[in-house]
């Protein structure tokens, strides 16, 4: 047997004797998630430069994604298909991967980063500082209080 077989017992049905077929059929249905992945990051980086936002392509994909969803009502149901999550677990658990390229550059840059140290550190410190102070106080507003008044009020007392 070829070893793609073995790749997808889980489809391997041992009454009907087809077990290619089932397996390419599950590759199929991955590979066509995989796609839709990519091509919603591919149209959303299209309009990030037609238009000119100041958003990262993928952030507009994963909202293109989103509303792939919402109109297949896979939302509204709470289930997402089966191989649309296997593909997405599949890539979060390969991510750090996906950083060996920044990794390299930057260790092929390291001179350029030697000139710029300190504006650099100080803005990932200062960036990092202010990121962390507006989420607790976006926290500490939005949490629900436990004597009835709304987030943001303040309490006569």
């Amino acid at each position: 047997m070829p070893l793609p077989v073995f790749a997808c017992l889980g489809t391997w049905q041992a009454a009907s004797f087809k077990p290619i077929a089932n397996c390419r059929r599950a590759r199929n249905g991955l590979l066509n998630y995989l796609t839709l992945i990519f091509a919603c990051q591919l149209a959303g980086e299209t309009i990030v430069r037609a238009v000119g936002l100041l958003l990262p392509g993928p952030v507009i994909g994963m909202v293109i994604l989103f509303a792939f969803l919402v109109v297949r009502r896979c939302i509204k149901s709470e289930e997402i298909p089966r191989d649309l999550a296997r593909v997405a677990d599949t890539l979060l658990a390969n991510l750090s991967l996906l950083f060996v390229p920044a990794g390299v550059g930057i260790m092929v840059h390291l001179g350029l980063l030697k000139t710029d140290l300190l504006p650099l550190g100080t803005a990932l410190i200062v960036s990092t500082v202010l990121t962390i102070a507006v989420t607790a106080l976006l926290m500490q507003w939005l949490k629900p209080r436990s004597d009835g008044a709304k987030p943001g009020e303040e309490i006569d007392g």
